[in-house]
């Protein structure tokens, strides 16, 4: 039996501030939520609701305790809807509980509880790939806890802020990676490296599917967890994840990630398809200005590419810096370098597994689009070929291909040692 509050929120009006309208245009047909999907995560939750039209809402913000709103128009209470609240896990960080109930004829109000105070993203998708029509809820926290998170953050509002004449300042260190000191007796070396690593894809965006259904978004994101651990055993490296779950990630804040971060080098890790089942072998690709080394390169950065599209982001337009980001042309150098990071990866890689191309492949991937980062995008095999996909999803090849990546990076900065840029404590 619901409490008299419930009822209120699931059969009564709210009295409540209204956030936003955002109507779609006419439909021929009532719309249907044919599937809803969840994403928990510390940097954020999601909740999908995936139909067979658009659909039109209204939102609002309730306190005491504190609640989302989201009242579906010409909807009709299913059992998708209902579904939702077994959708939900214990350690949710940010919902408490969650429902869905019919409010009055044509209209489904679904109510998030919430454990903290949130900022939440509603929005709209238009069909891409295999999804149909989305509402997309983003819970993200009104304080970020993340500190590299909440500097991206505070970036994105001063980008969109007004323009004040004033000095350029150089960017500062997030708060979680600030080696401004660092004893001697500890680290034994002069520069402390940045590296970071990017699994692909994430929640709603699994990447590619092998014939046997295991995911790409999965397979490297555990390679990318065993490479870390080899890279954190060294006494100069630091290790910066671009998604630690499962979880989606713009390709922009990839980007931005790995700038605030102050890499020195940014290695994404991919598992993708072809066309064809029996392509195989592993390969790396670097940025390219001027265009795709071959029409397999070109097909697959397109592919990439279209990871915001399928993983569903909210463009904002204000985001200045960001665009500038994804616009700037990378400078030459820091394409050869990537160059060089790419052959050392290709002649580690080249151990433990065939090479689709003897050399590093170039494409205009927006993810390796950092102007001033050594980048690599590196494919560690075809997950659409069925030989390839048993060994992707192996205990022993994921940890091959972590320590061939690992020693390729150590050979890399081997031979490129970065710049000097860390204080260390002289004694």
């Amino acid at each position: 039996m619901i409490d008299a509050d419930r009822r209120r929120l699931l059969g009564g009006a709210a009295g409540a501030l209204l956030l936003s309208v955002l109507p779609v245009g006419a439909r021929a047909a009532a719309p249907t939520v044919v599937a809803v999907r969840m994403w928990p995560a510390d940097a954020y939750t999601r909740v999908t609701l995936e139909s067979d039209a658009p659909l039109t809402f209204k939102q609002f913000l309730l306190k005491n305790p504190d609640r989302l709103v989201v009242d579906l128009e010409g909807v009709e209470l299913n059992s998708e809807l209902q579904s939702l609240a077994g959708k939900l896990t214990a350690d949710d960080p940010y919902i408490q509980q969650l429902r869905a109930g019919r409010f009055k004829p044509g209209v489904v109000r679904v109510v998030i509880d919430l454990k903290t105070e949130i900022k939440p993203q509603v929005f709209t998708l238009p069909p891409v790939g295999e999804y149909r029509n989305r509402l997309v809820i983003d819970l993200y926290p009104a304080v970020q806890n993340d500190p590299l998170l909440a500097f991206l953050d505070e970036q994105q509002t001063s980008a969109s802020a007004p323009a004040v004449a004033a000095a350029p300042t150089p960017t500062p260190t997030p708060a979680s990676s600030k080696p401004q000191v660092v004893e001697r007796s500890d680290l034994k070396v002069d520069r402390l490296v940045t590296v970071v690593l990017d699994p692909g894809h994430g929640g709603e965006d699994p990447g590619a599917v092998g014939p046997g259904g295991n995911r790409e978004k999965t397979v490297v994101l555990q390679i990318a967890n065993r490479l870390k651990a080899l890279l954190e055993k060294e006494p100069n490296i630091r290790v910066v994840m671009t998604r630690d779950g499962d979880y989606f990630v713009p390709l922009g804040t990839r980007v931005r990630k790995a700038r605030a971060a102050k890499a020195d080098l940014f290695v994404s890790l991919h598992a993708d398809a072809f066309t064809r089942p029996d392509a195989n072998g592993s390969s790396v690709f670097a940025l390219s200005e001027r265009g795709a080394t071959s029409t397999a390169a070109k097909w697959l950065a397109q592919t990439q590419n279209d990871a915001d599209l399928i993983g569903g982001v909210k463009i904002d337009t204000k985001d200045i810096h960001l665009a500038r980001t994804l616009m700037d042309l990378t400078q030459t150098a820091t394409i050869n370098d990537s160059l060089k990071l790419g052959k050392v990866m290709l002649g580690e890689l080249g151990n433990i597994n065939r090479l689709h191309k003897a050399q590093v492949e170039q494409a205009g991937f927006a993810v390796l689009k950092a102007p001033d980062i050594p980048s690599v995008l590196v494919e560690t095999a075809f997950i659409s070929n069925p030989s390839e996909e048993r060994k992707l999803i192996s205990d022993d090849y994921q940890q091959q291909m972590a320590n061939a990546l690992h020693q390729g990076i150590k050979r890399y900065f081997a031979a490129n040692p970065p710049a000097p840029r860390t204080k260390v404590a002289r004694g």
